[in-house]
């Protein structure tokens, strides 16, 4: 059967990393973790939603007619991480060991972060970025009748350990960028 259409996989210049969602047709499947060891896994993701300075008085006070925005916004982070292969559909449900939801009231803004564990054969960043995301929601949702303007923002992976990839940290990236040989112009 002919198959029309460019090929995805294609698209990938060379040199670059393969993108493992993808199949030889450029098709995008499930990638098969069967054969991976069972390691120990963890990442840290952060976010932030900024508001007025009166909202955040409200949220860090109490006052907001909803109940308790950050215990409430850290339950949906704990339920959005364990959910996580629920909503992307290319995650694999994974066996958590932990999860951990902080928020914090700063000035116009709560600051997010989710740290979550795993002993498993994939990776836990869709968690951890999926409980900040849901988090922040939560703090829209429970505080949009007195503040529409908020914004989510930064939402980030900001570490991630275990596997075969070892660790990443936000850190390390900005000083592998940092530390490269900036192309002239006229070798672009």
């Amino acid at each position: 059967m002919k198959k029309n259409g460019p090929k995805l996989i294609e698209a990938v210049p060379a040199g670059a990393a393969k993108l493992t969602h993808f199949n030889e047709e450029g098709h995008a499947h499930m990638v098969d973790v069967g054969a991976k060891p069972e390691t120990a896994r963890e990442a840290i993701a952060s976010g932030t939603v900024t508001m007025d300075m009166e909202t955040a008085k409200l949220i860090d006070t109490g006052r907001i007619g909803k109940g308790d925005v950050l215990g409430v916004a850290r339950i949906a982070g704990i339920q959005a991480a364990k959910r996580a292969a629920d909503l992307i559909p290319l995650c694999h449900p994974l066996r958590l060991t932990g999860i951990e939801v902080d928020l914090r009231v700063d000035g116009a803004a709560v600051f997010i972060v989710a740290t979550v564990r795993a002993f498993d054969r994939s990776g836990v960043e869709m968690e951890a970025l999926a409980a900040v995301s849901a988090a922040a929601l939560t703090v829209y949702d429970m505080c949009k009748a007195v503040d529409r303007g908020m914004v989510i923002s930064e939402i980030r992976l900001d570490e991630k350990r275990g596997g075969k990839s070892g660790t990443w940290t936000r850190d390390s990236m900005r000083q592998q960028v940092r530390s490269k040989p900036r192309k002239s112009a006229k070798n672009r």
